[in-house]
């Protein structure tokens, strides 16, 4: 019985590792701006708005959620954490990418810019 109960339990922390590995950019894409309290500027939109580039090329590691929202989410509170300490109120998302950790975790990288918009 203790063999049934210790794989079982195996299989869940199997299946649940694998849901949180990454997710497709249209995504990413949806999902991390309804996340964030800072203004999501696309990078097409930058040319027609009305913003200033307070830091180019910010880097942010979240840490590891149990899925890949969670870790958008911790994404999203670094970025907006930047984008405050920067004295801005938007950001730019410039590349992100999940890197394995070990055998079984993934971890958020972002790549971002932060920005002061009228």
């Amino acid at each position: 019985m203790n063999k049934l109960i210790y794989l079982s339990f195996i299989g869940a922390i199997l299946f649940l590792s694998s849901c949180s590995s990454s997710m497709s950019p249209i995504q990413v894409n949806n999902t991390l701006p309804s996340l964030t309290k800072s203004k999501y500027i696309s990078q097409s939109e930058i040319e027609t708005s009305n913003c200033k580039y307070l830091t180019k090329n910010r880097s942010y590691t979240a840490p590891i959620g149990l899925f890949a929202k969670d870790d958008l989410r911790n994404g999203a509170r670094g970025i907006d954490e930047w984008v405050t300490l920067d004295g801005g109120n938007a950001y730019i998302l410039r590349n992100y990418r999940w890197v394995n950790v070990g055998d079984e975790a993934t971890q958020l990288h972002l790549e971002f810019d932060t920005l002061l918009c009228e």
